[in-house]
This record gives structure tokens, sequence and C-alpha cells, in this order.
């Protein structure tokens, strides 16, 4: 990568369960409900009562979780004037922190949805204790105790990950009864793919694409040659072995790499007895539940996973995840229409990061990335490894923005740049020669060749985690946000400084 510096004066230049169709918040007037057993009602009602001994919720007066949460009148104002069916997506290559924003704003939401992706999105939020909770399936509104949580039939499901999530919250004290509902047409993700993601990966050798390993792409795959398994075949166990020796046997056919015995697809059906037994609970027709619950004038929030720089149409293919974590995800991905959509808020951090392999236009080598990674503790919630880091880069954000049509933007991370005497925007991509980019190009060898132009601002050098008012951040702290917003169009309401739910700034 060719980099130039254009070094610009910052002052001369001018973002659960089955019948889903009755259950959503008690907040909002509608109970949990199972049309095939109604004392659910019952237990339902009797669990919100007892809801303030778990977990702050809105069972308290207003004025108190509104101090619990750290949210100002005006930000709760912000909040409460979101649209019906609004979402929070990452604007970057993903890992931008989505997860706090929709802990905290589901508060005001009856359901909080994932659309899209797998266990290889890893999210990471804080209860009112300051517990932290690594999230990988379940939706981040979990920790609002009023909040149904949606697993929509865009998602692939690894039923033995999902578990492992319900019981470490059911562990902690966080109640998941009747509040998570699991899509009947989600596609199953079985152990097997992520053995084969492994083998693809090799296989793919110096050219691989740093997945996961999660098994999120040859779940999809499965999906799309429709030899996939969907959650609702969990229901007919006469035709499941069938369904599953197709799926091994042509994972045997690809892979010699992948051993296939019928002692592994006898084991394989037993296990998924078992957990066709306990899932059944959470299963529901979640298209009619979402738009039932659209009809009934409910709040609803979409929770992306990954990113748009990492969309299988809008990233920097074939360095990509294998869904749409862009806005058309959120319509194919729930079952709603496109015309129910309303404002979207794009999730970007104060610098850049990507991990696997990929163009990364703006990425700081040596002590500079090393800087940013320590400083952010920019490792992976999901593998661990470690992140690659680099300046903001504007170019990316602002071909974001137009393809996802972002209302505003959450600023991520600002904190993690306290320390730095100068900052840096990579504002415009040029040619070899010379020439300006129009856009972000989808040719991986022309982004090896582009000189990067930056602007740089001044640092501001204090500690600014504990500041609550954006009128209280150095000066030099609001022109780099004020610049960002030049530069994309889009404002932001929202400026992350720190990890806790209350270290949230709102413009």
């Amino acid at each position: 990568m060719n980099i130039s510096t254009m070094r610009l004066d910052a002052s001369s230049i001018t973002t659960a369960t089955a019948t889903a169709s009755e259950k959503v918040s008690h907040r909002s007037g509608i109970i949990g409900y199972n049309g095939t057993n109604s004392c659910r009602l019952i237990q339902f009602q009797q669990r919100k009562m007892k809801a303030s001994s778990m977990i702050v919720c809105s069972t308290k007066p207003l004025a108190s979780v509104v101090d619990r949460q750290g949210v100002n009148e005006s930000g709760l104002s912000r909040i409460e004037s979101l649209s019906q069916v609004s979402g929070v997506l990452g604007c970057q290559w993903g890992d931008e922190g989505k997860g706090k924003l929709v802990d905290i704003l589901a508060k005001q939401f009856d359901i909080v949805a994932r659309c899209q992706g797998g266990a290889n999105a890893g999210h990471t939020i804080y209860n009112s204790e300051g517990k932290k909770f690594a999230l990988h399936l379940v939706p981040s509104g979990i920790l609002n105790e009023e909040t149904i949580c949606v697993i929509g039939n865009g998602v692939v499901v690894h039923l033995p990950g999902l578990f492992n999530e319900i019981d470490n919250l059911e562990s902690n004290g966080v109640s998941c009864q009747g509040r998570i509902l699991v899509s009947d047409r989600a596609q199953l993700l079985f152990d097997f793919h992520q053995e084969v993601d492994g083998l693809r990966e090799a296989e793919l050798d110096k050219s691989f694409i740093g997945t996961t390993k999660r098994g999120i792409g040859p779940c999809y795959s499965s999906k799309v040659i429709r030899n996939g398994i969907r959650v609702s075949d969990l229901r007919h166990m006469d035709t499941f072995p069938q369904k599953l020796d197709l799926l091994l046997s042509d994972a045997a056919s690809r892979f010699q790499g992948f051993k296939y015995s019928p002692d592994m697809l006898r084991e394989e059906v037993e296990r998924y007895k078992k957990f066709a037994e306990r899932l059944e609970p959470f299963v529901t027709d979640t298209v009619h539940f979402m738009n039932d619950a659209i009809s009934q004038k409910k709040k609803i929030l979409v929770e992306g996973g990954q990113a748009t720089m990492l969309d299988i149409d809008f990233g920097t293919y074939p360095f990509v995840t294998s869904s749409s974590p862009s806005a058309g995800g959120i319509c194919t991905g729930l079952g709603i229409a496109p015309r129910v959509v309303g404002d979207l808020v794009g999730v970007v951090k104060a610098y850049t990061t990507r991990v696997g392999s990929g163009p990364f236009p703006t990425e700081l080598m040596g002590k500079d990335g090393d800087l940013l990674r320590s400083a952010g503790q920019e490792f992976g919630t999901t593998t661990g490894r470690p992140r690659r880091c680099g300046w903001l880069d504007i170019v990316a954000l602002r071909y974001c923005c137009q393809i996802n049509g972002f209302a505003s933007l959450n600023l991520t991370k600002l904190d993690v740049l306290s320390d730095l005497s100068e900052i840096q925007l990579g504002v415009t991509y040029r040619h070899p020669d010379g020439s300006t980019l129009n856009s972000f190009p989808s040719d991986l060898t022309l982004l090896e060749q582009i000189k990067v132009e930056y602007e740089v601002l001044p640092g501001w050098q204090t500690d600014i985690s504990s500041i609550r008012k954006y009128s209280d951040l150095p000066k030099a702290a609001r022109k780099y946000v004020e610049r960002i917003e030049e530069l994309v169009g889009v404002p932001i309401h929202y400026i992350g400084i720190g990890p806790g739910r209350d270290a949230l700034i709102y413009k």
C-alpha cells in the first residue's frame, strides 16, 4: 500500500415460544403466550412482577432507570424519537461496539431481533452492575428483561452454542424463559460445518479468507445449494436422519479430510433428538410474529452482526462474511417489508479495525498499530485474535452511509485516541496517476495500488472517559467529531467514551 499524507490546518477547513403471534413485551400490553398452553400467560406476568430483584428494568420509576443507565433527558428524548422499526448496523469490518448501543436502546423497544449471521458475531455488553457478557447468537437486548429477543430466519443457528449462551445467562440471573424466539425457518449449523470451514481455509492456503471457523460460510453454502436443514425439520425426526445423511455425505465427497461414518450419523441423530426437545419451546414462526407486532405498533430494534464492509455483495469480496449485514439483510432476514424500516443507526469506531485477511487501506503497521490495539483492547470477542488497526477511513465510511441510508451514527471508542498528539483521517483515495476515486472500489488489485490522503487533526491528550456532556469534551475532540460529520454528511448522535452502559455521550 502506498500512502501519502496531506497535512491540512484543521482551523482552515470548514455520523419464545411456539405460536409467537401472541408474544411481545408486557410493557406494551401484549403478554408472552403459548396458544397450546395458556398457563404461560400467568407465568410471564409473575416473572415481570419479580423483575426488579433481578435486573434494572422499567418496573422502577423512569427517573431511576434513567439514572442507572446514565441516560440524560436529552438522550432519552433522542432514543424515544427513533422510529417504530429501527436498526443498528456496523459501518466498518465489524467489532464497532454495536451490542452496547443495542443494549442501551433496548429499554425503549419491545423486541430486539437478529436478522443475519451466526455465532461469528461477538457482541460484548455490560449489565447495570458492570458484569461483562459476551453474546454470539442471543440478541443484545437480553439484559433488559422486558425485551423479547428474536433470532430471525436469516440467522444460522448452532444449537450447542445457543444453549451454552442461554445457560450462561441463566446462571448469572438473566431470565431467558419465554424471551428468546428462534425462527422455524432458520438454518441449523452443525459441528461438521465448523470442521469443513477449517478444511476450506487450509485448502485455500495462502489465499485463506481468515474466517472465524465457526462454520458460517459452509452453513450458508448448504442453504444456497438447498440441502441445508432448518429448525422446523427438527419437528420431523422420521425424515431428519435422511436429510442429515445427505448433508454429511455431500461434505465427505467434497473434502477428503472429512471422515464420515454410519456411527457419526447415529450419534448426531441421537444428539439432535435431545436438542429438538429442548429447543421446541423457543421455536416460532417469526415472520408472522414480526409482522403481527408491527401491525400492533410495537417497537422493534434490529441488531446487525458483522458490518457493511463484510457484506457478501458490498464488502471487500471475497474477504467478507456469507450474509448481508447491510440494510437489505433486515428485510430478507426477518421477513418484513422495506416500507416499515425506519431509522438506521450506523456504528463506527473513532479509528478502524479489521480481523482476518483482506484489504485495509488505512492500516497502521508496526508500533503505531500496536499502540491502538493495546489502548483499545482490540482482540476478537469470538476468536480472541488480535485485530488489525488503522486510522478512520472516511471513504469507506461514506460508502457505507450511502448503501444504508443512516439517519445517524454512533462513534465509539473516542477515548482510545486520548493519548495521541495528532490524529489522522483518511479522506481521499487516489489512483497511482493521482486522479481521485469517486467511491470505494470493488477491484482488490486497485485497492492495493491506491494512495490514501489524510487530514491531520490535533489530539486532545486528556482523559475523556468520565465526561457525559458533549459540550464538556475538549475542543479538539469536538473538532474531530464534527469534521467526521462534515465529511460523511451524517450526524453523530451517540459518542462512546468507555465500555460501560453509562459511558455514552448524547449529542
